[in-house]
This record gives structure tokens, C-alpha cells and sequence, in this order.
């Protein structure tokens, strides 16, 4: 099975540093194959016969003791990403013009009613659920005004990863 690893709140305010090529490095050890990363934010191609349910904690295990911090890990298998990137929009992009994130949702709050506890303008922003994921389209223009931003520092905001849709778009070819 081809999964990629999210990992949350990585190399982001110097606190939580991890190096990629220690993490590959982490991954060959935890058994895993055909293992790259993409970008500095957390994001680790690999290929391996053990469910999500086994690879987790395993890894979140092995990162802990390597770093000396824990860091939580959402584990998407290729069909999942395959699946996200042909319903979301090829419209929603992540640029100059507008903002598109995908908030990958940890099992405990991945459910469609997560919409409720969102905010949303529709007049500036479109949030829609994906199962797995809230992913969330918004004007640059407007992104201070929109309401999914305001789940910064929310309790279920602990239960995510975020990546934008150019990132998603990319770990999709990686993983094909």
C-alpha cells in the first residue's frame, strides 16, 4: 500500500525541527519502502503491508523518541488523495487571486456535521467536506473576513493537518 504521512506542526516556529533526511531515515528503520519526502512541512511518500491503525502509533512512537517531541501523524493511502484531488475544483488553486487548504481530519472529528462548527461566509468562502477532509476556498482578498479561519486555536483544531491544494496536488503526482 502507498501511503503519505502528514505530520502536524512540523519545522513551523523553530520549536518542533525535523530534519527530512532523519525522518526517511526513521521511516526505513519502522520497515517502510520506496520512502521520499516533499517539502519541509512534513510530508513522507512511502510504501508498506501494515494498516493505518498499526503504522501510527509506530510512528508517532519512533518520532518522539528521535526528536524528543511528540508529533501527531494523519496517514492517507494514495486512492484517498487520488479521490480528494478529483472532487475538489482544478478552479480552487492556491495563489495570488485566492486560497485553497485541505484540513486533513484526524478519525475522532472526521465527519461530515464538522461543517456545523464552521462559520462560514458564503458570500466570500466555500468550505465542503470530503471524507477525511474539510477543504476550504476563500478569496486572498478576504481570507481575515472568512470564517474557517477562525478555527485557529479551536479545540478541533488540534485534530488536523493542513496543507494547501497545490501541496495535496503534488503529493497525488508523487504518489501515483
Amino acid at each position: 500500500m502507498i501511503y503519505v504521512a502528514l505530520l502536524r506542526g512540523i519545522n513551523v516556529g523553530g520549536k518542533t525541527r525535523v530534519e527530512m533526511s532523519r525522518l526517511k531515515v526513521l521511516f526505513e528503520e519502522l520497515g517502510c519502502k520506496n520512502i521520499s519526502t516533499y517539502i519541509n512541512s512534513g510530508n513522507v511518500i512511502f510504501s508498506n503491508e501494515r494498516t493505518p491503525k498499526e503504522l501510527v502509533p509506530l510512528i508517532e512512537e519512533a518520532i518522539l523518541e528521535e526528536f524528543g517531541f511528540p508529533v501527531r501523524v494523519v496517514l492517507r493511502d494514495r486512492e484517498n488523495i487520488e479521490k480528494l484531488c478529483k472532487e475538489i475544483p482544478a478552479s480552487w488553486t492556491n495563489d495570488t487571486e485566492q486560497k485553497t487548504d485541505v484540513l486533513f481530519l484526524w478519525d475522532e472529528i472526521d465527519n461530515k456535521n464538522i461543517l456545523d462548527r464552521l462559520r462560514i461566509n458564503p458570500d466570500i468562502e466555500t468550505a465542503r467536506y470530503i471524507a477525511g477532509a474539510l477543504v476550504w476556498n476563500v478569496g486572498r482578498e478576504n481570507i481575515s473576513r472568512g470564517g474557517a479561519i477562525k478555527i485557529i486555536g479551536t479545540d478541533f483544531y488540534k485534530h488536523m493537518t493542513i496543507r494547501n491544494i497545490n501541496t495535496v496536488r503534488k503529493l497525488n503526482q508523487l504518489m501515483s
